[in-house]
């Protein structure tokens, strides 16, 4: 279901991983990746994140975020063949994934646009969303009040695309409400650095 956002390319894919191999996976990655809190910056000072995170591809997809450098951890096997599959779904490669994971309604993520220069002027940013659904907000970064949500399931693959991150941030709010876990992966390219 495309969303029909003007200056952006943002569709929304209900339950694209089917229920059995979202929750083989969920299972995989919760107990098998190395799960870390990142430190980033916000508003000039180092915070803890409010997730757990892991940064993973190929060697070369250093990643530069929030005042922090990221260097990959090798792929784990269960993921190689789901990059395959959202390559050929999406008719691009992926070098790269951020794993999050949001233990409760207490873990999110705040305003923000995925433009690092690594990712190039028109990233397509591949969403897979397991476990508890979750509120996912788009607004204009040139108009705040122009908002978008959807509410992401488990297996549901949101797409963004083209000129979207120039033209909007994303969030996914905490919750007053008690949530259970939810894992996010997001698949990227990001352009290997050239020799220093």
């Amino acid at each position: 279901m495309d969303l029909h956002l003007r200056d952006a390319h943002v569709s929304w894919h209900r339950h694209w991983l089917p229920t059995a191999e979202a929750d083989a996976l969920q299972r995989t990655l919760r107990e098998a990746v190395p799960w870390e809190v990142h430190r980033i910056r916000l508003f000039g000072r180092q915070v803890d994140s409010p997730r757990l995170s892991c940064w993973m591809g190929d060697a070369d997809a250093r990643y530069r975020y929030s005042g922090t450098d990221f260097v990959p951890v090798p792929w784990h096997p269960a993921l190689l063949p789901l990059r395959e599959r959202l390559a050929g779904f999406c008719g691009g490669p992926f070098n790269s994934v951020l794993l999050n994971r949001y233990r409760d309604g207490d873990d999110g993520m705040g305003w923000h646009s995925d433009n690092e220069p690594e990712l190039g002027p028109a990233p397509l940013i591949a969403s897979l969303s397991l476990g508890a659904e979750r509120r996912f907000l788009l607004r204009r970064r040139d108009d705040h009040a122009r908002k978008a949500e959807v509410v992401l399931g488990h297996g549901d693959l949101l797409l963004m695309g083209g000129p979207t991150q120039q033209h909007y941030q994303h969030a996914l709010p905490k919750s007053t409400r008690p949530l259970a876990e939810r894992i996010n992966l997001t698949f990227r390219w990001i352009r290997p650095a050239g020799p220093a």
